[in-house]
C-alpha cells in the first residue's frame, strides 16, 4: 500500500470524536485508519451511484458479434461500434 502523504483536516464535536475512537478501538484500528476507511467506503459508494458502470464478461462483445454474424448486418455493425466505444474494466 502506498504511503499516505496528503492531509485532510476537519473539526468535529468531542462526542463524535469519542464515538469514532471507541469504534476504532473495537475494530483494532487507529482513529485515523477508521475514519480513512469509512470515508473511502462512502466516497466509493457515492461515486458508483453517480458514475454507474455496467459490468459484463470479458468476451461479451465477441459473443454478441458472433451471434449476430448470420443476422442483420446493421445489428452486427452496431455491436461492433459498441464494442469499440465501451469502456471495459
Amino acid at each position: 500500500m502506498p504511503t499516505a502523504s496528503n492531509r485532510l483536516e476537519l473539526r468535529i464535536q468531542s462526542q463524535l470524536k469519542q464515538r469514532i475512537e471507541q469504534a476504532a478501538s473495537l475494530t483494532g484500528q487507529s482513529a485515523s485508519d477508521f475514519v480513512r476507511s469509512a470515508a473511502q467506503q462512502r466516497a466509493d459508494q457515492v461515486l458508483r451511484q453517480h458514475n454507474p458502470a455496467t459490468v459484463v464478461p470479458a468476451d461479451f462483445f465477441e459473443q454478441m458479434s458472433a451471434a449476430l454474424e448470420g443476422g442483420s448486418p446493421a445489428l452486427a455493425r452496431a455491436a461492433a461500434a459498441v464494442a469499440q466505444t465501451t469502456e471495459r474494466r
